[in-house]
């Protein structure tokens, strides 16, 4: 099942990334000059943080991953969120309306991603971790797919790239639903009790996973989203190299896919909370280390970022597994649900003050602001202890 779980994940998180990637560039020429005036990139891309913010915790308040099959629960939000995602070649559309639908599509993208590893944790009570390892992984791959874009984007008409990927998400959506059953460990959840969803915090070990996913979250997504002002930063010290090409951007993300593939294979050896605090003890050092990186030549610069992007990622699936793991069984979605919820929340506190301090404080030392993350994660697992001798394996 799980090549079919990774594939239908990647497809339909295409939604999120990939249509982020050419609306910038393209859809200026279809909508007026107005456009440009009242809606920038940065207010389209919070939309849609903010529609999967809502959705999550609409989808954890009622309990819908628990109470929903979830492979029903997933193709749902794939076709609807296809729908949103073409909404965007109706004729004529003004900023609202496509801030709506990009709203539209992070709602929808709440009942994909974490549903899917809801789906995974039903399949794989051990094994977890290398599980989520690929599909986390595939949601990488989504990730640095619109700088892959960026690449083809003068080759490609918009209005096909909408299309590709609305249609890409459709058939994950109907390919999951129809070939990959309630797996074997799932648990139904209970009747709708709207107050006991936030019962699973009262759990320390849950509790203590949570915060390590916190930490994690606090550096990943700024971390990718400023890359590219990374390497600007190296080739403006270091004048004598030239300028980084679009690919090494996309080159610096993608190379998370096989780190969480990688990191779930260490995980059944060494346990997944292990080779999570291992992970985010690597992309902490790097984050404290990195105005020393920024003076390095470019080959030292570039394995040491290679790293970097290979460890910023490498926990989120140990760190989901431990989330999955400690939570009650009936409660499993619910409490992906949140946790990514509340993960993706932070991420626009760093976003923001990341972006805040640009103005104001050399490039070369920004990106200190990312340690406290990592290093509140490696505190807040500090004395975490599986729950049973096997839970470190799964």
């Amino acid at each position: 099942m799980l090549p079919i779980i990774v594939f239908a994940q990647f497809a339909c998180t295409s939604l999120w990334f990939a249509g982020n990637a050419v609306l910038p560039d393209l859809l200026p020429d279809l909508l007026p000059d107005a456009w440009l005036r009242s809606a920038s990139l940065g207010e389209m891309v919070s939309a849609v943080q903010l529609g999967f913010i809502v959705g999550t915790l609409v989808f954890g308040l009622l309990r819908l991953a628990d109470r929903v099959a979830p492979a029903r629960l997933f193709l749902l939000c794939a076709v609807a969120g296809s729908l949103t995602n073409a909404g965007l070649l109706l004729p004529g559309p003004t900023p609202v309306v496509v801030l709506g639908l990009r709203f539209a599509t992070g709602l929808c993208l709440a009942g994909i991603y974490p549903v899917g590893m809801k789906i995974a944790a039903d399949y794989y009570e051990r094994g977890l971790g290398r599980a989520l390892g690929y599909l986390v992984g595939a949601l990488v791959l989504g990730t640095a797919l619109p700088h892959l874009l960026r690449l083809l984007a003068a080759d490609v008409e918009w209005k096909a790239v909408v299309l590709a990927t609305s249609g890409l998400a459709l058939a994950g959506g109907v390919l999951l639903w129809a070939l990959v059953p309630n797996g074997p460990y799932r648990r139904p959840g209970a009747r709708l009790q709207l107050g006991t969803a936030w019962q699973v915090f009262r759990e320390r070990p849950f509790r203590r996973a949570a915060l390590g996913y916190f930490g994690h979250m606090w550096e990943l997504y700024t971390f990718w989203a400023f890359v590219p002002m990374l390497l600007v930063t190296h080739a403006r010290l270091h004048p004598e190299s030239g300028p980084f090409g679009p690919g090494w951007a996309f080159g610096l993300i993608a190379a998370g896919a096989p780190a969480c593939v990688a990191g779930g294979y260490l995980a059944q050896r060494f346990g997944s909370l292990r080779t999570a605090r291992a992970a985010l003890a690597v992309s902490g050092a790097c984050c404290l280390l990195s105005p020393l990186l920024l003076a390095l030549p470019r080959p030292a610069f570039g394995v040491a970022v290679l790293v970097w992007g290979m460890a910023v990622v490498a926990d989120s699936p140990q760190f989901s597994a431990l989330v999955a793991q400690r939570a009650p069984a009936t409660a499993t979605g619910t409490a992906l649900t949140l946790v990514t919820c509340l993960g993706f929340a932070l991420t626009i506190v760093s976003l923001q003050s990341f972006a805040a301090l640009q103005g104001h404080a050399d490039a070369r030392y920004l990106f200190l602001l990312l340690a406290p993350g990592p290093l509140l994660g490696l505190l807040a697992t500090r004395t975490a202890r599986p729950q049973n001798a096997d839970d470190s394996r799964r």
